[in-house]
This record gives C-alpha cells, sequence and structure tokens, in this order.
C-alpha cells in the first residue's frame, strides 16, 4: 500500500473528475424521482406515527415520526441543499437550493431546530471545504477535548456521550449553526468578530442568542409540540397528551438515529484529521477519502435507514450528485482508490460507532498524515 505522501495526487484528481462527468451525464429525470420515492417513504413513516400517536404512549408510533423527520433532513434537505436536483429539469423549484424551504416554506419543505441558511454554511461550506481540520465544525476530538482532557472517570465519560447523543441537535448542532452563519456576516461585512461563548449562544441578550430562541428553539417547538398535538384536540386530551409524549420520544429518537449515524462518518483511530488546508485539488480529493467512511451500501431499502449517509467517501468527493448516484459510482469510487492504494473505509455501523465514541472519550485519537506515511 502507498503511503499518504506517495498518492499520485494530481492523476486521483483527473480519475475523480472523470467519474464526476461520467454521472453528470447520466442524471436524469429518474434521479429526481428517485429522491420523490424516498421522500415519499419519509412521509409515509411520519403520516403512519401521527395516525397512531393519539392511541397511547408508545415506541412504534415514535419511531416512525423519528424515521419521517431523519428522513426529511437527511434524504430530502441535505441533498438538495448540496444543488443535487438543480440541473434535472423535471425538479420543480421547491426541489433546487435557491427555492427549498426560503422563507414561508421553511417549515413546509423541512421542518427542524436547524435554519436552513445556518446548516448550509456550517455542514455544505465550513464542514465540506475544511474536513477533518480544526475548523471542520464537525470534528468530534476537537470538539470533546473538554471531556477528553478531563479527570472524569471512564465510565461517566461514555454515559455523558450517551446521554448527548439524544439532545445533540438541540444542544449543540443548532447554537452552533447559529454561531458559524453569524461569524460569516460579520466576515462579510469586514467587522472583527466578537468572542462567543457558550453562554452567549443561548442569551436573548446576544444577537447570536435571539437568533437561536427567535428562529431555531421557538418555531419548531411550537410547530412539533404545541401546533401537531393541538390538531388531536377533537379526539380529546389524553390523545393530545399521547401525540405530544411520542412527539417527544420521537425527538429523542431522531437525535439518537442521527448521532450514531453521523459522528462515526469522520472519526475514528483510523480515520484522518489535519493540521492545514489542502494546497491542491488531488491533495483535497484524497482528504476526503482518508476523512470519511462507508457503512454497508446497496438497497434502498438499506440506504434509506442510513439516511444515504452510508455513502460518505461518494458524497464528500461529489457533494451536488444526486442520492441516487451514489449507488452507481460506489464501486467505482472503490475499485479507484485500489488502482491508487488508498484505503477504502467501509465497515459496520456498530463498529464505527464503537471507534468514534473511542474518538470523543479520549481513549483513542484521530490519525495523522505523519503516521499514515511512516
Amino acid at each position: 500500500m502507498n503511503s499518504y505522501q506517495t498518492v499520485n495526487r494530481e492523476q486521483l484528481a483527473k480519475d475523480i473528475k472523470q467519474l464526476y462527468l461520467q454521472a453528470q451525464a447520466d442524471m436524469g429525470p429518474e434521479d429526481f424521482r428517485h429522491m420523490k420515492r424516498m421522500e415519499l417513504w419519509g412521509q409515509a413513516c411520519s403520516l403512519l406515527g401521527y395516525a397512531t400517536a393519539w392511541i397511547a404512549p408508545n415506541l412504534v408510533s415514535a419511531l416512525l415520526i423519528s424515521q419521517g423527520s431523519f428522513t426529511r433532513w437527511t434524504q430530502v434537505a441535505h441533498p438538495i441543499q448540496h444543488r443535487g436536483y438543480d440541473k434535472i429539469d423535471s425538479a420543480s423549484a421547491r426541489y433546487q437550493s435557491k427555492g427549498f424551504a426560503k422563507g414561508c416554506r421553511r417549515f413546509l419543505d423541512w421542518p427542524d431546530w436547524m435554519t436552513p441558511a445556518g446548516w448550509h454554511h456550517e455542514h455544505d461550506v465550513l464542514h465540506h471545504y475544511r474536513l477533518g481540520e480544526t475548523a471542520d465544525p464537525n470534528n468530534a476530538q476537537h470538539n470533546m477535548e473538554w471531556l477528553r482532557q478531563s479527570k472524569l472517570p471512564m465510565w461517566l465519560r461514555y454515559a455523558i456521550v450517551a446521554f448527548f447523543s439524544g439532545v445533540w441537535k438541540l444542544s449543540y448542532y443548532t447554537p452552533r449553526t447559529h454561531k458559524e452563519l453569524r461569524l460569516n456576516e460579520y466576515r462579510h461585512q469586514h467587522q472583527p468578530a466578537p468572542t462567543m461563548t457558550r453562554i452567549d449562544a443561548w442569551s436573548l441578550f446576544t444577537p447570536q442568542g435571539r437568533g437561536l430562541w427567535l428562529k431555531s428553539i421557538l418555531p419548531y417547538v411550537a410547530y412539533r409540540f404545541v401546533l401537531l398535538p393541538a390538531l388531536f384536540l377533537p379526539l380529546g386530551s389524553v390523545a393530545v397528551t399521547s401525540v405530544l409524549l411520542n412527539s417527544v420520544l420521537a425527538e429523542i429518537l431522531t437525535n439518537i438515529h442521527s448521532f450514531v449515524v453521523m459522528i462515526p462518518n469522520h472519526a475514528g483511530d483510523d480515520v484522518m484529521s489535519f493540521d492545514e488546508k489542502a494546497h491542491s485539488k488531488g491533495e483535497f480529493y484524497l482528504r476526503q477519502i482518508l476523512g470519511s467512511v462507508n457503512y454497508p451500501t446497496g438497497s434502498n431499502a438499506n440506504d434509506f435507514l442510513y439516511g444515504w449517509l452510508n455513502y460518505q467517501i461518494e458524497h464528500h468527493l461529489w457533494p451536488d450528485l444526486p442520492l441516487s448516484q451514489y449507488q452507481k459510482l460506489q464501486p467505482q469510487a472503490k475499485a479507484l482508490c485500489e488502482k491508487h492504494s488508498i484505503p477504502y473505509c467501509q465497515d459496520s455501523l456498530f463498529k464505527r460507532l464503537r471507534k468514534a465514541v473511542d474518538i470523543m472519550v479520549g481513549k483513542t485519537s484521530m490519525l495523522k498524515p505523519a503516521e499514515a506515511g511512516a
């Protein structure tokens, strides 16, 4: 196997571009119909979940509602915000990046804690172009240094991560998207960025905190935990309470589901992190491969449960492609890595979760380029 230092980056970039051009030529209405089918599956989960949620608090209804929310984020909002369907003529304006979840369509297209603008900047820009760097907002090792360096016993660290997985969209992801969007606004205005603390993130006396409460927390709470349960008032107060409790349980399950799938995508003692920016296109592509992890791939049913995040290597190489193209490209991407002697990491979700959590608690550390080339 070639070391990290000896990979032919120029040829790698050419080969990756060739596969991209092939995928672009293959794109068409069927890709859009595929996404609509995934959307329909998610909507069916939500409808069935709420159709039974009024009967009594129960795990089945909560799981269905949770899957519906997870699908809306990962298989509708995610590829659309990456411009995955912008070049497909049959895709209507609301399924293209310039029209999706804009203005009054925010809660019609993507009801979630995060604002579309905040998540776009945090994820599509910072994460994808700073993968594995300290500036990557999804760098699990850097974000959890406070826990990794703590004196807490290891069992308690694992317990903290387990609790965090059930609330991370609200406690971490949403405040982070508001922070990064606010910092970006200061940069565009050529103003020095103020120091932003965790207290600032939640304070009504700071622009960052007001944005969090007024644009994310209060609207989402009103939608998910007030409006939707209130629709069941004709069935009585017990029905309303059951829907509310199932909605809360579904929120926790959605947090856990997204945490379990997303965090291991870029964490583990065999996943690379970087101290500097990439200085060539080939180096950038190499980092997307070495800094990402796939799970089992293949069928629509399998990929639906993973939110199509099981094609993380392909997604980071070609983020603006439709979901269905990743199924077609995956074998070719794997073969390309073999050609260039680049490790193509694809493991079971549970193995990757263990590796990611070990990083978060400080039991292991991410791989560095110098170590890979040793």
